[in-house]
């Protein structure tokens, strides 16, 4: 398995001579850099291990003013070699990349003291003292100190041994941070665009998370522009596939302005572009803080957010906070981040993102120390299950997989609201709420403790009630629904003449133009308990006080117009002439499909709502069309 080394260090100390002494290739890619002898963007070099593998090399810039572009590099590396010159010791750039490092959580490292063929043995002892001093109170303490000189050669096999140790070290750790979070999917964040004549365009950068193989299709973010993988590079030579580590794509199917340092490459759906973070830092930062967000390859301004709610102390001694970023960026959970602005002591800090879509609306009353301080730790502990089940406690409730999950305390005080509704003494065996009513309750319920659409409140409330049903908590009768024993004995199960008229009744109903309710009840000779009967169980469909259907016959008109309404929009001259009725039977049955949000009226007319799926398939509406228009 391949891994990412960094260099890192001052200007001038010999990062770049040293990268060529161990695998002789120029870092220096530019002209202005070979011209300055100085290293300005980040440059890349490879060496084969006696193994066989291969190590990929991120060569950083050191002067203080290019701060910026080391951090592209670095975020994207498992492992670090801190380059000290022994003439010099550690100066302010070492100092402030070990910093960066250390706000990365780079943990794994070597350190190496060049130009020791320019100074006398007792000054090597005092820089490697002081190099061990400064890495010992950061996540690089106890790495191991070598001595080089990439002019003489001195030192540079053991420098080559001690990598090969080192990417042993970061395979072996399963929990590092580069890893995206979750199953192996890809993930390419570009450090690089060109074009080459002939080719077309080509991005660069360190492949993350599974392997990527020609010909795959992945998504560009920002922007969710699909993208294909036209070729594949690795170390200058084509491959069929290519696993982690540094990579290079010819891309189709996008435009060159669409790619630019900071995207990324994936087809992991976790990875999204957004505005707005919830991240976790290693200490809290002032409310309304201007800094400098690193992530990945990409370096945008942000906001701190750290008022009311955001404000979140961790309890683990970390802090929570929001980020606002005046642009896109692409970002998932478990990133690592450095923020850094200019002014104050201690001008950078580390942390993780933790939310990639943070609470809105009522949600954000559940940001509370506890349940951020639970996502943090799981995800930090990459447990992925677990983070997942966290991040739906924090919001109460979430689309998921085209349905709505919600937090167990959410459904436990919507269960509790609907039950209550339910046994509320004015809703009698007599007077029974229509299931339509229930779950527009439940659907109330829920918006008052989730951030939730109305249409999304409504599926979670049905849903919700299906699962009641099932766990025989309440019970469903048709159209209507019950709690279990709210029920008595039905007159109809008692009185055969009653249930003669309750038949005749349904009859009568069982045309596109039914006649009014009452007419037809006094015709049949069927009482009002007969008609209440009637609706408990779903028999026949009640609209206003005068006018109803037999079921059967109202759902083939429900299913019917729903199909006229996948075609074009459906307007009440048309629903009336494909069921040979009256604008009187059109317009209320277009206002309960409404309701029902089985339609949605526009203004050239009603097209499939929300819940369309709920109704039979179109197809089905041919094979009942006939008899609706018969009425």
């Amino acid at each position: 398995m391949t891994i990412v080394v960094g260099t890192a260090g001052h200007i001038d100390h010999g990062k770049t001579a040293l990268l060529r002494a161990l695998t002789g290739i120029d870092a220096d890619r530019l002209p202005e850099e070979r011209r300055r002898g100085m290293t300005i963007d980040v440059g890349y070099a490879h060496f084969a291990l006696p193994d066989g593998s291969e190590l990929d090399f991120v060569d950083v810039p050191g002067h203080d003013r290019l701060v910026g572009n080391m951090l592209v590099g670095a975020g994207e590396i498992d492992a670090v070699m801190l380059v000290v010159a022994a003439d010099d010791g550690p100066r302010a750039q070492t100092s402030e990349h070990v910093e960066l490092l250390d706000a990365l959580g780079i943990s794994h490292g070597i350190a190496v003291i060049t130009k020791a063929d320019a100074v006398p043995s007792t000054r090597v002892t005092e820089v490697r003292e002081a190099v061990e001093g400064l890495l010992a109170r950061t996540t690089l303490a106890g790495s191991p100190v070598l001595v080089a000189s990439s002019v003489t050669g001195e030192g540079v096999e053991e420098v080559r041994q001690a990598l090969a140790v080192l990417r042993d070290r970061a395979t072996a750790d399963g929990t590092s941070t580069t890893t995206p979070l979750g199953p192996p999917r890809s993930r390419l964040a570009v450090d690089r665009v060109f074009s080459v004549k002939g080719r077309g365009l080509v991005v660069t950068g360190t492949l993350r998370g599974g392997p990527l193989a020609r010909g795959a299709t992945l998504r560009l973010i920002p922007g969710d522009v699909l993208a294909r993988t036209r070729e594949l590079q690795v170390h200058g030579r084509p491959v069929d596939s290519a696993g982690p580590g540094r990579t290079a794509i010819n891309l189709a199917g996008v435009e060159p302005a669409d790619v630019h340092r900071g995207a990324v490459l994936t087809d992991d759906p976790a990875i999204v572009a957004t505005d707005r973070l919830l991240v976790g830092l290693r200490r809290a930062l002032p409310d309304r803080l201007r800094v400098r967000l690193h992530l990945g390859t990409a370096a945008v301004d942000a906001t701190i957010g750290r008022s009311g709610r955001d404000g979140v102390e961790l309890e683990d001694g970390s802090a929570a906070a929001i980020l606002r970023l005046p642009a896109r960026i692409a970002a998932g959970p478990g990133d690592r981040l450095v923020l850094r602005w200019a002014a104050g002591r201690d001008r950078a800090v580390g942390g993780v993102v933790l939310d990639v879509v943070p609470p809105r609306g009522i949600s954000r009353r559940r940001q509370t120390s506890g349940r951020v301080s639970h996502l943090a730790e799981k995800i930090v502990a990459r447990d992925v299950a677990a983070a997942e089940l966290a991040r739906l406690d924090l919001h109460g409730a979430l689309a998921v997989a085209g349905s709505i999950a919600l937090a167990d305390d959410v459904a436990e005080v919507a269960t509790a609201d609907v039950i209550e509704a339910l046994g509320n003494e004015t809703l009698t065996p007599d007077a029974r709420p229509r299931l339509v009513e229930v779950r527009a309750r439940g659907a109330r319920t829920l918006r008052r403790l989730a951030t939730l659409r109305r249409d999304e409140a409504a599926l979670a409330a049905e849903a919700l009630i299906d699962r009641l049903v099932e766990r025989g908590r309440l019970v469903r009768d048709g159209e209507y629904v019950r709690l279990p024993g709210a029920d008595r004995r039905s007159p109809a199960e008692t009185d055969p003449a009653l249930v003669s008229s309750m038949d005749r009744l349904a009859l009568a109903l069982a045309v596109a133009s039914p006649p009014p309710l009452q007419d037809a009840a006094r015709t049949t000779a069927c009482p009002d308990e007969g008609i209440r009967e009637l609706v408990r169980t779903g028999r026949i469909v009640v609209l206003e006080r005068d006018l109803a259907w037999e079921t059967a016959t109202y759902r083939a008109i429900e299913t019917l117009a729903l199909d006229l309404a996948r075609r074009a929009p459906l307007t009440p001259a048309t629903l009336r002439d494909a069921t040979a009725t009256s604008r009187k039977y059109v317009m209320a049955i277009l206002a309960d499909l409404d309701r029902r949000e089985i339609l949605r009226r526009t203004a050239p007319g009603h097209v499939p709502g929300p819940r369309a799926a709920s109704v039979g398939a179109a197809r089905g509406a041919t094979a009942v069309g006939t008899r609706v228009g018969d009425g």
